[in-house]
């Protein structure tokens, strides 16, 4: 990294906000892992087509670079766009659990509904996470440096 003169890194937004959504990214999967096995275990849900290791560590670390990039477009299109990109999100978590309800997994109703929950759990860590811990991490001035 190149420093100025009183030792602060100048980063720019797009770097900040990628990296941001990276790491938050990176928590989610562990968290969504340790869920998914958590209620897999819990239930005696274990067909593993869809939701699977290899599917939540790809598509949520593809996800969060997404949002990473979502959110820099919010901060840079608005003054204060951390309202808005919060907003947007809450509202596409509440989208994305109410189309689960929809879901038709199987014919099998008892492996439809865990299913359906589990999807839910997924889509509410997600959501909540892009929608709060995104912009929080980005202005923590701790993070910032200890992190990015």
């Amino acid at each position: 990294m190149v420093y100025d003169q009183q030792g602060s890194d100048p980063q720019s937004l797009f770097h900040k906000t990628l990296l941001t959504g990276v790491f938050v990214g990176f928590i989610d999967t562990i968290i969504c892992l340790f869920y998914n096995i958590w209620y897999r275990g819990s239930v005696g849900y274990f067909p593993a087509d869809i939701i699977n290791v290899s599917s939540l560590i790809f598509i949520i670390n593809a996800a969060f670079v997404v949002v990473g990039v979502v959110y820099f477009g919010f901060r840079k299109a608005f003054a204060k766009g951390d309202i808005p990109y919060s907003l947007v999100f809450a509202l596409l978590t509440a989208f994305l659990v109410w189309k689960v309800s929809g879901v038709h997994r199987s014919d099998d109703e008892v492996i439809n509904a865990h299913f359906k929950v589990l999807l839910t759990g997924i889509i509410l860590i997600l959501g909540i996470t892009a929608t709060i811990a995104v912009p929080v991490l980005f202005h923590n001035k701790t993070f910032d440096k200890e992190v990015l």
